[in-house]
């Protein structure tokens, strides 16, 4: 399932969050198929670290100072 048809088919929102919460859960369920490697996802999560370092896992930032 992708994107364009999880709002195709559910219309109208009634705001901005219940939008982000349909993709994000929508993105959540296709994450599940992926089987091929990301490409360029060092740089990417690098870039977010620093941009959202309070948002992310502690995991990753372990991980990151490890590297």
């Amino acid at each position: 399932m992708s994107l364009r048809k999880v709002s195709k088919n559910r219309g109208s929102f009634l705001n901005d969050e219940a939008m982000i919460k349909l993709y994000y859960l929508a993105l959540s369920n296709i994450a599940k198929k992926w089987s091929m490697q990301l490409r360029d996802w060092k740089p990417a999560l690098n870039r977010f670290t620093i941009q959202f370092n309070e948002r992310m896992p502690p995991i990753i930032n372990h991980r990151l100072h490890k590297i």
